[in-house]
């Protein structure tokens, strides 16, 4: 399986809405065209002739299907199917049998119900999955909740349960995580924090839901002037030692190095 690397800004789009594909496309990168939850029920099936009719370069568009033992789920795939979009999101996936149908693609698992989140390693450990995302709302309105964050913006602890279940599943098979979306689109500082504490805990990318989080989420991601400073120096001295050495008045092992060596691949 292809090793996910899309990001570090994803944009969602209605898949209902080909004039806004182009433009999805071009602020971020990589769009995601969105058949289920941004499409009302009477309208996925001219969603779906749009994605057909309207194509997008495949090497950076995801679409997000329905999820798995819906009608909706089979017309997604078969319209895909006569697409060149090779990468899809499943969403609300519950365990490795929601996949049975994808193997041909490379599926991002949107873990969003408590199913699915419980199940999070075994849906990581099939093949055709090159990520993981979490999802909040979905989540917390899978257990009979109200709202994932509390008024000042903090996610609720169940919430940040699940984040911490999904980015530990995928990083235990070697499979990217994507976080889930900010959907305050005033609140470019929360949508910063969440961003910025994304990229130092080990997602790879985060999702959005409007053009304008794109730059936001750009920035966090990027390393630092310093951090990059540093992981280039280290790595440069790590060239002349064996095993654990001293650098800058720190110990150095491999878990720094492979830090070190992720900084540069973020910038």
């Amino acid at each position: 399986m292809t090793r996910f690397e899309l990001g570090p800004a994803l944009l969602f789009c209605p898949a209902d809405r080909p004039e806004r594909y182009g433009k999805a496309a071009d602020r971020s990168d990589a769009v995601i065209l969105d058949l289920e939850d941004a499409v009302g029920p009477r309208d996925k099936g001219a969603a779906r002739e749009a994605l057909v009719a309207h194509p997008l370069d495949p090497a950076g568009t995801i679409v997000r299907v329905n999820p798995a033992g819906t009608d909706d789920h089979e017309l997604d795939i078969e319209a895909i199917d006569s697409t060149g979009y090779r990468m899809v999101m499943l969403a609300k996936t519950q365990g490795p049998r929601d996949l049975d149908r994808l193997g041909d693609y490379e599926v991002i698992a949107l873990c969003e119900t408590a199913r699915g989140v419980v199940a999070a390693a075994e849906i990581a450990a099939v093949d055709c999955v090159t990520a993981l995302m979490w999802g909040a709302e979905d989540l917390v309105a899978s257990l009979g909740g109200s709202s994932s964050r509390f008024r000042d913006g903090h996610y609720r602890a169940v919430a940040l349960h699940a984040r911490s279940a999904v980015l530990l599943a995928a990083g235990a098979h070697d499979k990217a995580a994507i976080d889930t979306v900010h959907l305050d689109i005033a609140d470019t500082e929360g949508l910063a924090a969440q961003a910025r504490d994304a990229a130092a805990s080990g997602f790879i990318a985060s999702a959005c839901v409007h053009p304008g989080q794109v730059a936001t989420i750009r920035s966090e991601y990027a390393p630092s002037h310093d951090e990059l400073e540093y992981a280039r120096a280290v790595l440069e001295a790590a060239e002349g030692e064996r095993g654990v050495f001293v650098f800058r008045g720190g110990m150095v092992d491999e878990p720094l190095l492979a830090h070190a060596r992720r900084v540069l691949r973020r910038a």
